[in-house]
C-alpha cells in the first residue's frame, strides 16, 4: 500500500513538472505574440520541445557557488522551495493521490507560510546586499498578502463550517461563489499574483533596483528549481482558486479548463501592466484589503451567530 501511494505520488509529481515545462511555453508563447512577435517557434514542431531543451541546458551547467555564500543553505533552499509547492499539491483530491486530511486547509496555511522561507535562505546565503535585499522586499510582499489570503479563506470556511478542501470542492457543486461574493473572488486574484510575486507585484525581482533580485547569485541548477517553483506555485493558487470559486468538481475536465484559463490571466496581467509601486502595494494590502477583508468576516461571522 505504501509503494502504491509512493508511486502515485511520483506519477504526480512528474506530471506537474511536464505542467511546469509547458507553461513556460505557453507564457512565452502569449508574450511573444502580445508584442508582435513569434515566441519559441525553432525547436520541433511550432517550438513544442523548447521547455526541455531549456531544461536540459540549465540542467547540464556547471554548478558555480559564490566564494563568500553558505554553500549548504545556498544549495538546499531551492531544493526546499519546490518540495514545499509539490508536497502541497498532495493536498488536492486527484484520483492518482491525495492525503485526504481533514484539516487540509490547515496544512494548506501551513505550506503557504512556508514558502517565505527558501526565499528568505536564499538571499541571505548568496551573502550579497541585492540578493539580500531582493530576499527581504519579498518576505515582506508575501507576508502582508497572506494575510488577506488566509482572511478571505476564513471568509468561505465559517459560511461552510469545514476544514477539508473536498468538502469545499464538493459543495462548489451547489453554489457559485465567485458570483456570489465578486469583490473577495477578485481580492484574492489579486493577492495571488502578489503571493507569486507576479508581474505587476514582482519586487523579489525588480530588475531596474536589484539587478534580478534574491536569485542574482543563481546560476544553472539553483536559478531552475527556483523557476520551477515560481510557475508550480502559479499552477497551485489557479487549482485552489478553481477549486474554492468556480462551480466545478474536482473530477470535470471543466476545472483544469478554468486552470488553464487562470494561467493564462497570469500571463495575460504580465504582458498589461507595468510594474507597481513599492508602497502603492504595501498600502493596498495594509489599507484597501485588509479592513475589507475583515469586514466581510465579521459578516460571515454575524450571519452565522445570528
Amino acid at each position: 500500500m505504501v509503494v502504491t501511494s509512493l508511486l502515485s505520488y511520483l506519477i504526480l509529481v512528474v506530471a506537474i513538472l511536464v505542467n511546469v515545462a509547458f507553461v513556460t511555453l505557453l507564457e512565452r508563447k502569449i508574450l511573444g505574440y502580445s508584442q508582435l512577435r513569434k515566441g519559441p517557434n525553432k525547436v520541433s514542431i511550432i517550438g513544442l520541445a523548447q521547455p526541455f531543451n531549456d531544461a536540459i541546458k540549465l540542467f547540464s551547467k556547471e554548478l558555480v557557488f559564490p566564494t563568500s555564500s553558505n554553500y549548504a543553505q545556498y544549495f538546499l533552499s531551492p531544493i526546499c522551495g519546490l518540495l514545499i509547492v509539490l508536497v502541497t499539491f498532495s493536498l488536492f483530491p486527484f484520483k492518482e493521490f491525495t492525503l485526504s486530511l481533514s484539516l487540509s486547509i490547515i496544512f494548506l496555511y501551513m505550506m503557504l507560510s512556508m514558502n517565505v522561507y527558501p526565499v528568505l535562505i536564499s538571499g541571505w546565503a548568496s551573502n550579497s546586499k541585492y540578493a539580500l535585499l531582493g530576499a527581504l522586499r519579498s518576505v515582506a510582499q508575501t507576508v502582508s498578502y497572506e494575510v488577506s489570503l488566509a482572511l478571505i479563506l476564513m471568509f468561505y470556511l465559517v459560511l461552510s463550517s469545514t476544514l477539508n478542501i473536498m468538502v469545499l470542492a464538493h459543495m462548489n457543486m451547489f453554489w457559485y461563489k465567485v458570483f456570489m461574493f465578486l469583490p473577495m473572488s477578485g481580492i484574492w486574484l489579486v493577492s495571488c499574483l502578489a503571493e507569486t510575486n507576479r508581474t505587476p507585484f514582482d519586487f523579489a525581482e525588480g530588475e531596474s533596483e536589484l539587478v534580478s533580485g534574491f536569485n542574482i547569485e543563481y546560476g544553472s541548477l539553483g536559478f531552475a528549481l527556483i523557476f520551477m517553483a515560481e510557475y508550480a506555485s502559479i499552477i497551485m493558487m489557479s487549482l485552489v482558486f478553481s477549486l474554492l470559486f468556480l462551480s466545478v468538481g474536482v473530477n470535470s475536465m471543466f476545472m483544469y479548463l478554468f486552470v488553464t484559463t487562470l494561467i493564462s490571466v497570469w500571463v495575460w496581467v504580465r504582458t498589461t501592466f507595468p510594474r507597481y509601486r513599492y508602497d502603492k502595494l504595501m498600502n493596498l494590502a495594509w489599507k484597501v484589503y485588509l479592513p475589507l477583508t475583515l469586514s466581510m468576516l465579521s459578516f460571515s461571522l454575524l450571519s452565522i451567530l445570528l
